[in-house]
């Protein structure tokens, strides 16, 4: 009889791992567990992790291939929904789920769920700011699709009826949570939408937990917002509390009693509001007559001066004014231009050559022309000698240079 089998640890483990991936119910499978002992290499891309249930735990990796493709970040204690296979990693001889999908279990699914859609209908124009409606000032009917028996449509009786008893309600009762509530609530909306007769639409429910208020994030219902051709106010809930249909309504209402509000005018307010624009207005009209009044007074008084003889009067009377202005003005002009005259006639008559003849000098003309140097006269030249009462025609016997250096005058022989 042989010995017992003698192994080597290596060996070991790979013959278990031979057997885990021999099982193909190992080898693709699906896991639901919360998150612990997680360490996320964020140079590697790697995710390393544990998941556990009320008894047991077993280790788990996602490699980088796989964690790029997640649409969240995992934590410790988020419970998750994993897909895979399950093996032993030889060098520790440990088995251990290889993790190729992850999503959010429970309420975290609901939630990626739900980011998911409001992606996709804000890519598709639902929430645009520019689709939203401005609400009517005075609605004569207001459609309210809630539940019949919920506090909601109590509130909104209650305070239309105070605030503006003259709208019509007309209510579309549906339910407004469990798996019947999306089409219902969906299927309301398109009624009223048909009817046409409304106003305005106020959609919504009292309060409640996130599930309660799930209809009013399911895509027909919010389709179904979007779609109303008459304007439409979601009231879902309290005021910390967003659905869908807040952001394809016309207008988000915190709550359906301020839906209420926002959706109606106080009628007191607004009879004092047109009390008060009725007395302006008599104040004006008042204002008018009596300004009409004084404008006529003062016709009255000055009619008298608007006669067409006193006009043509005031005309002559202008004109009189006009030409003993624009004679004066003449008269001012020719004096200053006599008083100008006399100035430049004393500043040419002390310019004359005849003032410089008085006082004892005289010009001496040779052919016509007058001399001014001796140099320009020879001995034996007839000149004509001007003075200021005659003229001298004289012959030139001699001519004597001028003497500047000396102080001599030179001396010329004229014959006469």
């Amino acid at each position: 009889m042989s010995g017992p089998l003698v192994l080597t640890i290596t060996q070991i483990n790979t013959y278990l791992k031979s057997q885990f991936e021999s099982d193909e119910r190992l080898a693709h499978c699906f896991a639901v567990g919360e998150i612990s002992n997680l360490t996320d290499h964020y140079a590697s891309g790697h995710i390393y992790l544990s998941l556990k249930d009320e008894r047991s735990v077993i280790r788990a990796v996602m490699f980088a291939s796989a964690a790029r493709r997640l649409k969240f970040r995992p934590c410790n204690g988020m419970r998750v929904l994993v897909r895979g296979r399950i093996t032993v990693y030889e060098p520790q001889g440990q088995y251990q789920f290889y993790i190729e999908d992850m999503q959010p279990d429970g309420v975290g699914a609901r939630a990626l769920a739900l980011e998911q859609l409001k992606a996709k209908l804000q890519k598709e124009g639902l929430f645009d700011s520019d689709r939203k409606r401005s609400l009517p000032l005075y609605p004569q009917r207001i459609a309210v699709v809630t539940s019949p028996t919920g506090a909601a449509v109590r509130d909104i009786l209650q305070i239309t009826g105070r605030r503006w008893p003259l709208a019509q309600i007309d209510l579309y009762g549906v339910l407004v949570q469990g798996e019947q509530a999306p089409a219902q609530i969906a299927e309301a909306i398109y009624q009223v939408g048909k009817d046409a007769k409304a106003d305005l639409v106020i959609v919504g429910r009292g309060g409640g937990s996130a599930e309660d208020l799930w209809a009013f994030n399911d895509e027909q219902v919010v389709r179904a917002v979007a779609a109303c051709p008459i304007p439409v106010v979601s009231a879902v809930g309290h005021e910390t509390d967003f659905t869908l249909c807040d952001f394809a309504a016309d207008l988000r209402a915190p709550t359906p009693s301020a839906a209420a509000e926002l959706c109606t005018p106080d009628w007191q307010e607004e009879l004092q509001r047109v009390s008060s624009a009725r007395e302006r207005m008599a104040q004006l009209v008042k204002d008018e007559i009596e300004n009409a009044r004084m404008a006529l007074d003062v016709l009255t008084t000055t009619a008298t001066g608007h006669h067409p003889k006193n006009l043509v009067d005031q005309q002559y009377q202008k004109l009189d004014l006009l030409v003993n202005r624009m004679q004066t003005q003449m008269r001012h002009q020719l004096q200053l231009r006599r008083e100008r005259f006399g100035v430049q006639a004393a500043r040419l008559d002390a310019l004359s050559p005849l003032r410089v003849l008085g006082r004892g000098y005289a010009v001496v003309y040779k052919d016509e022309k007058a001399v001014s140097k001796a140099e320009a006269i020879s001995r034996g030249d007839s000149v004509r000698v001007r003075m200021a009462d005659g003229e001298l025609l004289c012959m030139v016997e001699d001519t004597v240079a001028h003497q500047e250096k000396e102080g001599e005058y030179g001396r010329t022989d004229i014959d006469l």
